[in-house]
C-alpha cells in the first residue's frame, strides 16, 4: 500500500470515529424526528422536500464524500448524486443531516441570508479552537460592526500601499537567493511571503525572530482543525489549544505596548494595523483578550487562500504557453513603462493589468480555494421551490457550481480569456463566498497574487515540475510545485 492510499484509509477512520464521537455527544438529531419531518413536508403541498439518501446508518455518505474528495475528480460525488436527484439533495456528511447545494441561485440566497436564517456550521473541533466570540462563528449586530471595521480598514488605499511596500521587501529578499542549480518550491515561499504580509497587516510584527516564533505556534494551532474532538493532554486538540494560548499572550504583550504609545500620543494617529482599528472603537465588549483571540483567528483564512492562489496560478500558467506569454508581456510593458518615467509601482498599477486580473479570476474558478461553505438552519427556509428544514446542515458546494457546463463552456480548460465577456458579478462565481459574510480580504488576495506573478515574470522564466493537486481537506500541491529558474 503506497503512502497516500495509507493516508486516505488513516482520513477514513479518522472521520467515521469523529462520527461516533459526535453521535455519543448527541450531535445528530433523532431518525425519528427526521423521519416525521420529511413525512411531513412530502405528504403535503408546501415545497418540496429535496430528494437523495442519508447513507448508512451513523456513517451516513462521509465515506463516499471523503474518498471522492481526495481523487482527481473531488466533485464526482456531488456529480452522481446530481444526476439522480437533482441540483439540491440530502445527504448525511461528517455527522450532520446535509442539505448539499451545487445549484447558483439557491446558494447565494442561503449565503445572502441574515442571522435569522442561517448562521456559520463549523466542525466540533473547529468551534472549540475559535472560541464562542470568534468573527467567524458570532453573528448579528456584533457580527456586523466587527466585519465593517476590519474590512474597512482591509479596503483602505493606506494598507493596500503598505501590502505594496512589504511585498516587495520579502519577495526580493526571497528572490535574490534564488538558485539555478537546484528547485525553487513555490508553495512554501509563497507561504512564507504571505505570511509575513498577514502578520504585519494584523498586528505589526515584522521581526524575524517574532515572526518565526508565531508561525510556529500558528502550525501547531492549525494541524487541530481536522483533529478529533478530544481535549486532554497528549490529544492533537490539546496540542493545539496550548499553541493558541501562548499566541495569544504573544499579541495581547503587543496589544499593551500598543496601548502604552497610545496613550503618549494625541488623538487622530493613523491605524496601521488591525489591531490599531480595533482599539479606537469606543465599545467594551472589544476587550484586549478578545482581539488577540481573533487575530489568531483571522490568520486561519489567510494563511491558506493566498499562498494557494498564488501557487496555483504558477501550476495553470506553467501548462498554458499562451497564457503565460501574455501574462508576461503585460508586466514587462509596465515594467518598461515606470523605468521610463521612473515612477514606483503602485497598488493600483497591479490591479489595472487587465489580462494579470482575468488569470486570477480564472484561477479562482478552478482552483477553488474555498471548495465550499457550510451555514446552519435555524428555521424551515423555502428557497426555490425546495425546503431547508430547520436544523439541518447546509452545504453550498461552490466547487461545482464553477465547473459547471451549464455556467460556463469547457469548465475544466483553463482560459482566461472567458472573463474578457463574461461578468465576475453573478451567482455562479463565489470563490470567497458571499454575503454578510463575504470575505474581507478578497481585494488583498488579488493584489498580493498580482505582485507576487509581477516579480516572477519580469524577473525569471521557469520550467515546473510536473505536480498534482490535492484538494482535501484544504486545497495544496502534493510536491509543493517545485520550478527551476532562469533569471532574465
Amino acid at each position: 500500500m503506497d503512502t497516500s492510499s495509507s493516508f486516505l484509509l488513516f482520513s477514513f477512520f479518522l472521520f467515521v470515529i469523529v462520527i461516533i464521537f459526535n453521535k455519543i455527544n448527541g450531535l445528530r438529531s433523532s431518525s425519528a424526528s427526521k423521519k416525521k419531518f420529511i413525512d411531513r413536508i412530502t405528504h403535503s403541498h408546501r415545497p418540496k422536500f429535496p430528494q437523495g439518501s442519508l447513507g448508512w446508518p451513523v456513517l451516513g455518505e462521509t465515506i463516499e464524500f471523503v474518498s471522492s474528495a481526495y481523487s482527481d475528480h473531488p466533485e464526482s460525488f456531488m456529480d452522481k448524486r446530481r444526476l439522480m436527484y437533482g441540483r439540491v439533495f440530502k445527504s448525511h456528511i461528517f455527522g450532520t443531516a446535509t442539505i448539499v447545494s451545487t445549484d447558483a441561485e439557491v446558494n447565494k440566497a442561503v449565503l445572502q441570508s441574515d442571522s435569522t436564517a442561517f448562521v456559520p456550521f463549523y466542525p466540533k473541533t473547529v468551534r472549540e479552537l475559535m472560541g464562542k466570540s470568534s468573527i467567524l462563528l458570532i453573528n448579528g449586530s456584533s457580527h456586523r460592526r466587527f466585519h465593517g471595521l476590519v474590512g474597512s480598514f482591509l479596503k483602505s488605499p493606506l494598507l493596500k500601499a503598505q501590502i505594496v511596500r512589504d511585498m516587495h521587501t520579502f519577495l526580493s529578499e526571497s528572490m535574490d537567493l534564488w538558485s539555478e542549480d537546484q528547485p525553487v518550491f513555490l508553495q512554501d515561499v509563497s507561504k512564507t511571503v504571505a505570511f509575513k504580509v498577514l502578520a504585519k497587516a494584523l498586528i505589526s510584527v515584522d521581526k524575524e525572530e517574532e515572526l518565526e516564533e508565531l508561525k510556529e505556534e500558528f502550525e501547531k494551532f492549525i494541524s487541530g482543525l481536522m483533529s478529533l474532538p478530544i481535549n486532554f493532554p497528549g490529544t492533537q486538540l490539546h496540542r493545539s489549544l496550548q499553541a493558541k494560548k501562548k499566541m495569544v499572550k504573544q499579541v495581547e504583550k503587543i496589544i499593551e505596548g500598543k496601548m502604552r504609545a497610545k496613550n503618549k500620543e494625541e488623538d487622530g494617529v493613523i491605524a496601521k494595523d488591525v489591531v490599531d482599528v480595533l482599539l479606537k472603537d469606543s465599545s467594551e465588549n472589544l476587550t484586549h483578550n478578545l482581539i488577540a483571540n481573533n487575530m489568531i483567528d483571522m490568520m486561519i483564512p489567510g494563511h491558506d487562500s493566498v499562498p494557494v492562489l498564488i501557487t496555483l496560478a504558477v501550476k495553470f500558467l506553467s501548462d498554458s504557453p499562451s497564457a503565460l506569454h501574455f501574462l508576461t508581456e503585460e508586466n514587462m510593458e509596465l515594467k518598461r513603462l515606470k523605468e521610463l518615467t521612473g515612477e514606483p509601482l503602485y497598488w493600483n498599477d497591479y490591479l489595472s493589468l487587465p489580462f494579470t486580473q482575468k488569470v486570477i479570476t480564472e484561477t479562482l474558478r478552478m482552483g477553488n480555494v474555498i471548495t465550499g461553505v457550510m451555514r446552519k438552519a435555524l428555521k424551515d427556509v423555502e428557497i426555490k421551490g425546495y425546503v431547508i428544514p430547520k436544523g439541518w446542515c447546509f452545504f453550498a458546494y461552490l466547487r461545482s457550481v464553477h465547473l459547471d457546463e451549464l455556467y460556463y463552456d469547457s469548465p475544466y480548460k483553463f482560459n482566461p480569456w472567458r472573463w474578457q465577456e463574461k461578468d465576475m458579478n453573478t451567482s455562479s462565481f463565489s470563490p470567497f463566498g458571499g454575503g454578510q459574510r463575504l470575505c474581507p480580504g478578497l481585494d488583498l488576495a488579488r493584489l498580493e497574487a498580482s505582485i507576487f506573478l509581477h516579480h516572477l515574470v519580469t524577473r525569471f522564466r521557469w520550467i515546473a515540475e510536473e505536480d498534482t493537486i490535492i484538494n482535501f481537506p484544504t486545497v495544496h500541491m502534493k510536491n509543493k510545485l517545485p520550478i527551476w529558474i532562469k533569471r532574465r
